[in-house]
């Protein structure tokens, strides 16, 4: 790394970043002591969106486990000397007390969801996490679910330190950290979810099938982001939703032009599609002939 490059390095202070860090007296007087909080608890908590030049170096560890998940772009972690890659979808943990250092990559800056914790039970927790994954560092689906969790407890904490709002945050906590270490239990009736809210999803489509109808709208049906939304529709179709819409047309289109007499310009009216020219190029794109010429060829036995 270039001495340009290294002066620029920093531990925080990205646009959009979020950041609690909980009173040491909160800590001390209640976290520790309270038969709920003591056992698992939370000291930190962030959430840094493409965390450019970000970089952190604890050579004498630090007091609490650490657990960074990152859901975009990559950067390394090193943990008593062993370096290791943390690509999208991936999370780690880093044992309290282990000498690290970990960094965005230059180019594709990670953006990352991150906690601190301790507790009576933090470190089985992660002598768990630790063993059944083999490494430090496992993958890791991604899953609205569980950064609607994440959400729940950052939301929880800007409340307040109130006895049972703290104790609300960290059995949120528990869940959040079975979602980890456990992610296919946690995510598989998220996937049956998602299939049906695919099925629907088309079944709208093909409801709409006259209607212009924006990624926007689909999205919202699922109830999902339209980022989450468009990557679960192309897993389980092969393709993005308007294009697959847009099959849907075009399959509607070859029952008129065959089964009805509509011309191509009354054809696309009926699909929602104002310039029939758009129509035709996109007919032909995908049916290798001209709607005129699918007409032909089709009602003379070609």
């Amino acid at each position: 790394m270039s001495a340009n490059k290294y002066k620029h390095r920093k531990r925080q202070g990205f646009e959009g970043q979020r950041l609690i860090v909980l009173p040491k007296k909160i800590t001390t007087d209640f976290l520790t002591r309270d038969p709920v909080t003591r056992q698992i608890y939370i000291t930190d908590i962030g959430y840094y969106p493409k965390a450019e030049f970000h970089y952190v170096e604890r050579m004498a560890g630090s007091g609490q486990h650490i657990m960074i998940y990152n859901v975009e772009g990559s950067g390394w972690v090193e943990i008593d000397r062993k370096r290791t890659t943390l690509s999208a979808s991936q999370f780690i943990v880093i044992p309290a007390g282990a000498p690290h250092k970990y960094a965005a990559n230059e180019d594709d800056p990670w953006t990352i969801y991150w906690l601190h914790f301790n507790g009576e039970l933090a470190i089985f927790i992660v002598d768990l996490i630790i063993q059944n994954t083999k490494s430090y560092q496992p993958d890791l689906a991604y899953s609205e679910n569980r950064i609607r969790l994440f959400e729940e407890i950052y939301s929880g904490l800007e409340k307040g330190y109130g006895s049972d709002n703290l104790r609300y945050v960290n059995m949120i906590f528990y869940h959040f950290l079975s979602s980890l270490l456990y992610g296919e239990k946690f995510s598989s009736s998220e996937k049956r979810k998602e299939a049906d809210l695919i099925e629907d999803t088309i079944e709208l489509m093909q409801k709409k099938i006259h209607t212009v109808i924006s990624l926007q709208e689909l999205a919202r049906f699922a109830r999902l982001s339209i980022s989450h939304f468009s990557a679960v529709f192309r897993e389980r179709t092969g393709y993005s939703p308007i294009e697959y819409f847009n099959h849907l047309k075009i399959q509607k289109a070859c029952q008129y032009l065959l089964f009805t007499g509509k011309t191509v310009k009354e054809t696309a009216a009926c699909l929602g599609i104002e310039d029939q020219y758009y129509f035709s190029r996109m007919f032909s794109k995908l049916m290798g002939h001209s709607p005129v010429e699918y007409r032909r060829r089709n009602k003379t036995g070609e």
